[in-house]
Parts: structure tokens; C-alpha cells; sequence
């Protein structure tokens, strides 16, 4: 005699594999925070170039400031309010809230001279180097 199996049918293949894990929320480490700015600094003789990755910040919510060696860079991914009549959230793997980096370099940067520029979601960052340290907060162009 054959075996009979039950074959559900394409339906119950869709269904069944997008409800694995669907509900689930993604697993962050404890004391690890949700939002990460990855940075690259390079040098030249003349200045430093900062590449930070900032996706989905619009420039306005970007703070850079420069003081001496230290640069300390701090954006806010802030939640979209509008819904639609009717609509509520089932699932969001998306992240709000602060982040933040600081970095010292080795030697002072001129802050008179330094140029803030955001675009695609990366901003770049050119620090003349100079002797002697001054504070100053970026314009975002």
C-alpha cells in the first residue's frame, strides 16, 4: 500500500515560512546599544578625513564638535509620527534614538578650518591639523 502524505499546497509553504521568526525582535547583546555609527579616519600631512556612516538622519539632527585632538560626533534617528487612518504597527526592526562617537586624534586640529559635509547618508569630515586647541560646532552642508 502507498503512503499518503498531505500536501498543503503553496499557501501553506508561504505561510509557514514567513511566520518563522516574523514576530520575532532581533537579539541585541545587553549593555550593547541598538544604533552604531561606523567611522573611518584617515591622515595626511595636512588634515584628517572622517567618514561616518549615518544612514536615515537628516543633516539638521547631525552635531559635530571639535575641540583640540577630540572630536565628538552625536545624531538623533527620530521615529516617523504619521499613520494612516486605521493603520497600526505589527512589526518594526528599524531604530530610534541617539548615537554617538568620540574620538581623540594625534595631534590638535585647526576648527577655524574645518568643513562638515553630509550626503547619502555619510558624513565627511576635514580637520586641518594645527598646534593649540579651540572648540567650535560644525555647520552641516
Amino acid at each position: 500500500m502507498a503512503n499518503i502524505q498531505r500536501y498543503g499546497g503553496l499557501l501553506d509553504d508561504f505561510f509557514g515560512d514567513f511566520d518563522k521568526g516574523f514576530w520575532v525582535k532581533p537579539y541585541a547583546m545587553p549593555g550593547e546599544p541598538a544604533l552604531k555609527m561606523k567611522v573611518d579616519v584617515k591622515e595626511t600631512d595636512k588634515a584628517y578625513t572622517v567618514h561616518a556612516d549615518i544612514p536615515g538622519v537628516v543633516k539638521d539632527d547631525i552635531q559635530v564638535d571639535v575641540n583640540g585632538d577630540q572630536v565628538s560626533i552625536r545624531a538623533e534617528v527620530k521615529r516617523e509620527k504619521e499613520k494612516k487612518d486605521g493603520e497600526k504597527l505589527l512589526h518594526s526592526e528599524r531604530y530610534y534614538g541617539m548615537v554617538s562617537r568620540s574620538f581623540t586624534l594625534p595631534t590638535d586640529v585647526d576648527a577655524q578650518g574645518a568643513i562638515a559635509n553630509y550626503k547619502d547618508g555619510v558624513l565627511e569630515l576635514t580637520l586641518p591639523k594645527k598646534a593649540g586647541a579651540q572648540t567650535r560646532r560644525l555647520a552641516i552642508h
